[in-house]
This record gives C-alpha cells, sequence and structure tokens, in this order.
C-alpha cells in the first residue's frame, strides 16, 4: 500500500474503503503491527483488576478468563473475517454500516469513540498516581497533563512514531509477563533457588475451600470482573488498514489471538493462584502479581510491578488515542463527522481528529478530578457496557457480510468464522445472557445493572440521532433528485 493524497470528498456510502487512498500512510511495519497485537490483549486491567476476581471466584476465576477468552477469540474470528476482506480504519463500524445499515455504523462508531475518551481520562489518572508516588514535588493533575501532551506529541507526529512507542510498551508487557510466567513455574516446581516456596503449589487450585470455594454462580459473576479487561483485543484491525499489507496483518494477528489470550491471561492467573492461597489477604492489598512476587521473597517487587503497571497504562492510552482518532476520522469519511476530521496532514495524521479526542479526553480528567462521584462516575459507567455493545454488533455485522463477500468477491474470505452461522448466532446468544446477568448485579454505584443501563441510554440516545440524520439525509436526496429531474426533461427536449 502506498501513500495517498487526501481525499477531496468521503467515499460512497457502504464502501468504507481501505488503507489505500483514505490519505493514511502505510507507515506501520509488521513488527508494530504484531506488537500492537499482543500488547492490545495485553490491558492495564489485567494487572490491577485480577486481584478482585480472584477474590470473589477464587480459583474458578480461570474459568471465568476461558469464558471471556473463548468469547473475544470468537468475535475476532468474525472480525478478522471482514477486516480480512476489506481492511480499514474504521473496522468494525465501517462493516456494520455496509452491513446493517448507515444508523449501525454511526451508532456503533461513536459509542467506540466516547469509550476510548474516557478510557484515557481513567489511565491519565492510574499513570498519574504511580508517578506521583514517585515524584510527589509535581501534584497528580500535573502527571496526568504531561502523560497526556506527550503521547499526543507522538501520536502527531506519524503513525509510526505511534507503532514504535506501541511496539516498545508492549514488548515490555510481553517480557514481564513472560519472566513472570517462567519464575512462577519454576517456583511452584520447586527448582528455583534463593526464593522463598513454602506456600507455592498447584494444590492452592483446589485447597482452601475448593476450586469453586463460593459455587459455580461466581464464575458469572467473575466473568463480569474480567470482560472489560479484554477490550482493545480489536486494535490491530484499525491499525492494519496503515500497514503495508493489511491482509496478511489481519490474518496473523486473527489466527495467533488463542495463544495469547492462554498465556497472557489464563497462564498468568493459574501461576499467580499456584503461587499463594487465593484467600491470602495480600492479594487485594497489593495486587495479584505484586502479591505473588513478593511470596518468593523477590527484592523490591512492588515497585518493579509499579513499573509494568505504568507500562500498561502508557500503552493503553497511547492506543487509546489512537483508535479513537482513527473512529473519528473513518466516522469523518462517511460523512458521519465533521469533514474535518476526515483531513490528513502531510505525514498521513489525522490531527483535526487526534485534537478532538484529546480535548474530549483532558475534558473527561478535569471531571475526574472536579466531580469524580458524579459526572465521571456517570461517563465511566455510561461507556461501561460498550465493549459487548461492539461484539454484538460484531456478530451480526458478519452474519450479513459473509453473504456480501461471497457475492461480490469470494476470494477474499481468506478468514472464515468457524461453523458459520451457528457458531455466530451462539456467540450474540453469549453476549446477551452476560449483558442479562449484569442487570442482576445491584451492588454499589458501579453495579452491573447500573452500567448496563446507562449505557443502554447512551447508545438510545446515539441510535436516536443516527436516525433522525438518516431520515433528514435520505430526505434532502430525494428533494434534491426531484429537483434535478424536470431539469432532466427539459434539456432531453
Amino acid at each position: 500500500m502506498t501513500s495517498q493524497p487526501n481525499p477531496t470528498a468521503p467515499p460512497p456510502a457502504g464502501d468504507p474503503g481501505t488503507g489505500a487512498g483514505t490519505g493514511l500512510h502505510a507507515g506501520l511495519k509488521n513488527r508494530h503491527l504484531s506488537m500492537i497485537a499482543i500488547g492490545g490483549v495485553i490491558g492495564a486491567g489485567l494487572f490491577v483488576g485480577s486481584s478482585s476476581g480472584i477474590a470473589t471466584a477464587g480459583p474458578g476465576i480461570l474459568l471465568s478468563y476461558a469464558l471471556v477468552g473463548t468469547l473475544v477469540v470468537l468475535v475476532m474470528r468474525m472480525l478478522g473475517e471482514m477486516s480480512a476482506a476489506h481492511p480499514t480504519s474504521g473496522s468494525f463500524s465501517a462493516h456494520a454500516d455496509r452491513a446493517l445499515g448507515r444508523w449501525a455504523g454511526f451508532s456503533i462508531g461513536w459509542l467506540y469513540w466516547f469509550f476510548w475518551v474516557v478510557v484515557l481520562a481513567v489511565e491519565a489518572t492510574a499513570g498519574a498516581k504511580i508517578l506521583e508516588g514517585w515524584i510527589p514535588a509535581v501534584p497528580q493533575w500535573g502527571w496526568a497533563l504531561i502523560v497526556m501532551v506527550v503521547l499526543t506529541a507522538t501520536n502527531l507526529v506519524s503513525v509510526g512514531s505511534y507503532g514504535e512507542f506501541e511496539f516498545w510498551f508492549a514488548g515490555i508487557k510481553v517480557v514481564a509477563i513472560g519472566a513472570f510466567i517462567v519464575v512462577g513455574l519454576l517456583a511452584v516446581l520447586g527448582v528455583l533457588p534463593g526464593v522463598h516456596t513454602d506456600q507455592a503449589s498447584f494444590g492452592n487450585l483446589t485447597g482452601h475451600g475448593g476450586f469453586l470455594p463460593h459455587g459455580p454462580g461466581a464464575i458469572l459473576t467473575g466473568v463480569l470482573l474480567v470482560v472489560f479487561s479484554f477490550m482493545g483485543s480489536e486494535i490491530a484491525t484499525l491499525a492494519a488498514g496503515e500497514s503495508e499489507n493489511p491482509q496478511r496483518a489481519v490474518t496473523k494477528s486473527t489466527n495467533s489471538i488463542i495463544w495469547r489470550i492462554g498465556v497472557f491471561y489464563l497462564g498468568s492467573i493459574l501461576i499467580v493462584i499456584a503461587l499463594l492461597p487465593w484467600n491470602d489477604p495480600s492479594i487485594k492489598e497489593k495486587g495479584s502479581y505484586v502479591a505473588a512476587l513478593d511470596s518468593l521473597g523477590i527484592a523490591h517487587a512492588g515497585q518493579i510491578m509499579n513499573v509494568i503497571v505504568l507500562t500498561s497504562v502508557l500503552s493503553c492510552l497511547n492506543s487509546g488515542l489512537y483508535t479513537a482518532s482513527r473512529m473519528a476520522f473513518s466516522l469523518g469519511q462517511r460523512g458521519d463527522a465533521p469533514k474535518a476530521f476526515a483531513r490528513t496532514t502531510s505525514r498521513g495524521v489525522p490531527m483535526t481528529a487526534i485534537v478532538s479526542s484529546v480535548v474530549f479526553g483532558f475534558v473527561a480528567v478535569f471531571f475526574n478530578y472536579r466531580f469524580p462521584d458524579s459526572v465521571f462516575l456517570f461517563l465511566v459507567n455510561s461507556s461501561g457496557a460498550v465493549a459487548l455493545f461492539v461484539w454484538l454488533v460484531i456478530c451480526f455485522s458478519q452474519l450479513r457480510m459473509r453473504k456480501i463477500i461471497q457475492a461480490e468477491a469470494p476470494e477474499k474470505l481468506v478468514v472464515r468464522m468457524w461453523l458459520y452461522p451457528y457458531l455466530t448466532w451462539a456467540t450474540a446468544g453469549l453476549i446477551v445472557f452476560v449483558l442479562g446477568y449484569m442487570l442482576t448485579d445491584t451492588q454499589g454505584e458501579s453495579s452491573g445493572r447500573t452500567t448496563v443501563l446507562l449505557s443502554l441510554l447512551v447508545a438510545a440516545l446515539v441510535i436516536a440521532v443516527a436516525l433522525v440524520k438518516q431520515k433528514v439525509t435520505t430526505g434532502r436526496a430525494a428533494a434534491a433528485a426531484q429537483a434535478a429531474e424536470p431539469a432532466d426533461k427539459v434539456s432531453v427536449g
């Protein structure tokens, strides 16, 4: 794919296009895409949020991760099928646009953008807390500002600079988890010299109340706690539009997701539970990975993990800004956002889309400091179920897009969803079941019920805007066609 000049007009409706001809440049190398695909699966939530899941479900949290991991593998297979056939920076939003209608692409695109803008604020605050602990002379809001400005600058330079930063951020995460798994496994097997291994044993999986100490229902409760830590798996399909070989990049990331989830999620959580009893108080106090390393007597384990968590936070911020801006770019290109969003600089960077996303991110950061328990809590809750909405839309889009691809260009089906359409329907049913189960969770201000209801409210508002916009556009097109008809008759006469 070669660099192209900026478009003078958005492409026709239903034709999302590819990376070529959109104004974006093919600045991502194969090594960038490979690491983005791997790093996208490893979110900061794995390091920070896994302790709550372990406390809730005990060793059974492994089944929660396996269930959600299977769901992600299936959804990514569907997305991979569509994206390999039609690589585009709009990914699932562009596919929904074509398969389900303009209203669907508009709605899910803006909801996804909203999700990542809120994530920017959450991750900036999390990173600022760690940095303030190291250098308290700079206030927390100052660190949040510094982090956001630096990563905005890297995204504004070129897509290659984003790819380079993400390559190293993701690389650190991958090496850290790989080292953790190796060290932990050697400790559990009793062959690691110089560490404390008194509590380390695979017996921890069934001891201390059994594998399911809180009963089978805790598996589903665990699903609610871990499902959102998987958001980001789809970033590779958005980034593929700016790579040298989009089809190859999508195919490779789709085919490798099974081992990525198996190793980084199930593998690392298995080691945590094997190193420590699931009900050890230190897991909740220090965090699961820090507690596991501390149990071995490894010096400065807490600070080591803080560096890794900070890297994950910066990676999530970097990718979140990239993802939000590319979705805004795609929406602008399709006429569903201001046209300025679809303009790119001479380096192929959608500057307006990036700056606009950052501005809203800064506003969300302000709300986090000024109104943490009201406005910001509403933003977090109302975007919380977007991940599940996105996955559901991918399911329904794939059901329709398979028929379109088979009719137009069957040779593009280089990635195929397994057992189509039965497994697609089963996946959609499982997602609906998880959403329904969330409605039974009424604990706290950020309960599952609150998250689903507020997310549905925001989704309903966005869909209403989409339908009104579609009706107005259709009406204008009909009026224009009617006005042109007499003129055509006169010219013919």
